[in-house]
């Protein structure tokens, strides 16, 4: 989601943009359904451990900010640019992303006494900013050397170290290290449906500074001189052991995206190389650029649609509005009420409760590409 250019060569690699696309609009589908308890399995998180096709969507994301580290910093340190230089725009990005978490957790009352301090956006500085360190001050054999590192260092504390009251090695959503450590130290600033801890906690953002990490390994493969086809070929078969690691590692470290397991980290960054290789295959190998589209114009202001959407969403349960029965309710209430009347209207046999709730979310998908479409036919591209 940070805002770069991604190049190979001289070539603009328009894959990176469509998957980068694809991920948001996917991420746009899964967190504004009409009504959250109608929801389809795979638009919703696993309930704990193993995983669902929303679980993919946030690990992309970070794979994803990893691929373009090399793509546009790589050709500016091999012309000449002082890392010092590097160093001060990294700084400001990650503090825009966490300043722009920080400002949608708060909205629209700013209590600094409960405010959640983490999220999602602020994963992303913090992972983009230690990522980037370790970027510019190792090459490929000491970005392997962290990545093993951080996942086996997550993995020991995780393991070993003692949680009072609960014992060590605990994997259960209660009693395990990583929530003590945000009870700890985040206290009322926990993620307000958890309370005790949160999904972009302190403790398991350290096995997600490994996704991108991935993401940076990928980025070095795609830069090197090889011919497209073995890149793809190569992506496709980095993705398949990452995926045979990860599975093998689920039998004692739980694939879990609340807790970041290293096994999670690790599968997902197979399962983003192997989507990615098909992406990267059709558009930049195939050149099928023109059916992609669509998901480059998300591509291209990711950062503007996810913080819009996050706004957006807020402002639509701040707002109320009287509804035919004469009550109060919200305005997301008050859009999914008539939403769900149309769909039933018309909808037949269709127009279940679940697919009400999914065509509410497609509607949503379909306005903020419009937003974003706006964007890209101005050129306005938002970059820092």
């Amino acid at each position: 989601m940070v805002a770069t250019t991604q190049t190979t060569g001289n070539e603009r690699l328009m894959s990176l943009d469509v998957f980068r696309g694809a991920t948001m609009a996917s991420m746009l589908l899964v967190n504004n359904p009409g009504d959250w308890d109608n929801l389809y399995g795979p638009l919703d998180h696993a309930p704990w451990h193993g995983w669902t096709f929303t679980d993919l969507i946030f690990p992309f994301f970070l794979w994803i900010v990893g691929v373009a580290i090399p793509l546009s910093m790589g050709r500016r340190l091999e012309n000449g640019e002082q890392r010092s230089k590097e160093l001060g725009r990294i700084f400001k990005r990650s503090m825009i992303l966490i300043g722009l978490g920080l400002f949608l957790n708060g909205y629209p009352h700013y209590d600094f006494s409960t405010i959640r301090i983490m999220g999602v956006l602020q994963r992303i500085g913090v992972c983009y900013f230690f990522a980037v360190l370790i970027f510019l001050n190792t090459r490929v054999r000491g970005q392997c050397i962290a990545i093993l590192a951080l996942l086996s260092g997550y993995w020991l504390l995780m393991a070993f170290m003692p949680v009072p009251g609960w014992g060590h090695g605990i994997y259960a959503e209660h009693g395990n290290f990583s929530e003590f450590v945000d009870t700890l130290i985040l206290g009322a600033h926990n993620y307000k449906d958890t309370k005790t801890y949160d999904p972009e906690g302190i403790i398991s953002t350290i096995p997600a500074i490994a996704t991108v990490l991935f993401g940076i390994l990928a980025g070095h493969w795609l830069r090197s001189p090889s011919s497209k086809e073995e890149k793809t070929a190569w992506l496709f078969i980095a993705g398949n052991i990452l995926l045979f690691v990860g599975s093998v590692m689920n039998f004692w470290l739980p694939i879990n995206k609340k807790l970041w397991t290293s096994a999670y980290s690790v599968f997902m960054a197979g399962m983003a190389s192997n989507i990615f290789a098909i992406c990267y295959w059709l558009v930049d190998v195939k050149g099928h650029r023109k059916y992609a589209k669509p998901f480059a114009v998300y591509g291209m202001n990711a950062i503007t649609v996810f913080v819009l959407t996050g706004l957006i969403g807020r402002i639509t349960l701040q707002v109320h509005l009287t509804a035919s029965n004469g009550k109060s309710v919200t305005l997301k209430t008050w859009l999914f009420a008539h939403v769900k009347a149309g769909f039933e209207a018309v909808g037949g046999p269709l127009a279940t409760a679940k697919n009400s709730s999914l065509l509410y979310a497609l509607i949503y998908v379909i306005g903020m590409y419009l937003i974003a479409s706006l964007m890209y036919r101005r050129k306005w591209f938002v970059r820092f």
